[in-house]
């Protein structure tokens, strides 16, 4: 049992400070200099032009880390909290933050060790820390009863907490994630392939997102943000590991699956039915002409997806969806 110190909620002015701190930390993630993190920095506010909703900006001290927070949406409801995937940060949610804060509040964490404004100052390597600090982030927040939604590597983090600790988890919505098969070779490729896409000059290939499923190369600010987060900032964790089938058939937190039917992280179908097959309370389906991004390539079925859900969910009916 990880011991949590006391948690608070400020305005976001820690992360400089903390930022030094973690340069002399051994397992941690960080940026290669201050120069780079400070580029990074004006590119992530930049991307964070795309975001269509007025906002709150927090920075939440946990053990861990200083971890930065987006809040937007109404005072009341039901609160959603967003997990983005590896490599990226809060920037990604640019396509869903409007539609689900106009429902509930919504909270979108950037995930320690990952380049984004959250500073790392302790490893975060096993899978019953991450779930620790994501207690403590939900701890400091105020945050009781959530909604967690995560994609790809997020989405490992949120099936990893509904199995770890579960206690204030409502319902967990995962988009492609990690925790179901080994990341293998082909979604290393994927990776490849789409990075030396994002270094093409965009007026000589206009169509190379569509042909290549990768809306994120259609908007400039985000792109530039990613490609200067893979460049400089040292990512300190190994890749999750899949969850076990006892592992799964633990996960009792109602849960939506949302797998794209191309995708190159998890074999569309056997991952749909394992999930089936194991889960109590699940609600699996495969998202058609979709890789590994479900929320950006198709964001407002996604959304209106998310919505029903955690509507149902809330009635307590939770039908089964597939395709």
């Amino acid at each position: 049992m990880v011991k949590l110190r006391q948690q608070c909620c400020t305005e976001s002015t820690s992360g400089e400070q903390a930022m030094a701190r973690s340069r002399t930390t051994k397992g941690v993630g960080s940026f290669t200099s201050e120069a780079a993190r400070e580029r990074f920095l004006a590119a992530y506010d930049d991307a964070m032009g795309l975001w269509s909703c007025p906002r709150q900006e927090l920075d939440v001290e946990t053990s861990y880390a200083t971890t930065h927070v987006l809040r937007c949406g109404p005072d009341g409801g039901e609160p959603i909290v967003l997990l983005h995937g590896s490599g990226g940060s809060s920037t990604m949610w640019f396509p869903n933050v409007a539609t689900l804060s106009a429902h509930h509040p919504v909270y979108a964490v950037d995930t320690p060790g990952d380049p984004g404004r959250s500073v790392q100052r302790r490893p975060i390597f096993e899978p019953e820390v991450s779930a620790a600090w994501l207690d403590e982030v939900l701890d400091g927040l105020g945050l009781t009863q959530v909604h967690l939604i995560g994609s790809s590597y997020g989405g490992w983090l949120a099936l990893n907490q509904t199995l770890h600790s579960p206690s204030r988890i409502a319902t967990s919505t995962l988009l492609d994630p990690g925790g179901f098969e080994k990341v293998g070779a082909r979604f290393y490729t994927w990776l490849i392939i789409n990075g030396l896409a994002g270094l093409l000059p965009r007026r000589l290939f206009p169509n190379l997102s569509s042909k290549l499923s990768n809306p994120v190369l259609d908007y400039p600010q985000l792109k530039r943000s990613i490609l200067l987060g893979a460049r400089t900032y040292r990512v300190r964790r190994p890749a999750p590991l899949p969850l076990t089938d006892e592992e799964l058939s633990a996960v009792r937190t109602p849960t939506l699956l949302l797998i794209g039917d191309r995708s190159p992280l998890l074999h569309d179908a056997p991952s749909r039915e394992r999930a089936q097959r194991l889960m109590p309370s699940v609600d699996a389906e495969l998202v058609a002409d979709t890789r590994h991004g479900p929320s950006i390539e198709h964001p407002e079925y996604v959304n209106n997806r998310i919505l029903q859900f955690l509507k149902a969910a809330s009635a307590g009916q939770l039908p089964r969806h597939t395709l």
